[in-house]
């Protein structure tokens, strides 16, 4: 994972703890009292990381898998694509202290949701470049709700890196220490 790109700056959660991560987001931070979320993943897929001992995480929400249709987005957006915001989201949590080796991956979205005759096919080719990317990297998924075809909500604790799912007003536990 390569890119020329530096990482990011640690996000600030507001005042009730919460930082949220937009379409086309990405956040890392090391508040043990923040609470990551993203909201609406349907095609797109929301990527969780976590590393248990540093205490450290952060969230992408990625909507396509490869920033070649649109270089010049890519270059001021890098969430916004699999091939490029993946690499940006481990980098900053490697530079405030994480490691690759204890990092607990994980991911939910990438849903068929629109009823079409499923041409574009956005959620399963965002699905596959995840586990490209992942496979090229020897990183693992510790746990993955994606495909389908509904929307899911993505929730990360940093008090303990708990990773949730809600969808339509029931949450279930995704990986929890």
């Amino acid at each position: 994972m390569s890119m020329t790109q530096t990482a990011l700056k640690p996000s600030q959660a507001d005042a009730k703890g919460g930082i949220t991560i937009g379409v086309a987001d990405i956040a890392i931070t090391n508040d043990p009292n923040a609470t990551l979320v993203t909201y609406a993943l349907g095609s797109c897929i929301g990527v969780t990381i976590y590393d248990p001992i540093a205490k450290i995480g952060g969230m992408l929400h990625f909507m396509l898998p490869l920033s070649k249709v649109n270089p010049d987005k890519a270059a001021k957006r890098p969430a916004m694509f699999a091939d490029t915001g993946i690499p940006l989201l481990f980098r900053s949590a490697y530079e405030l202290g994480a490691q690759k080796e204890r990092m607990i991956v994980c991911a939910a979205g990438g849903a068929e949701i629109l009823n079409d005759d499923g041409h574009f096919r956005v959620g399963s080719r965002n699905r596959t470049m995840l586990r490209k990317l992942f496979w090229k990297n020897n990183i693992l998924l510790s746990a993955d709700e994606t495909g389908g075809n509904i929307s899911r909500t993505l929730v990360m604790p940093l008090s303990d890196g708990t990773v949730s799912i809600r969808n339509r007003g029931k949450e279930k536990t995704l990986w929890a220490a």
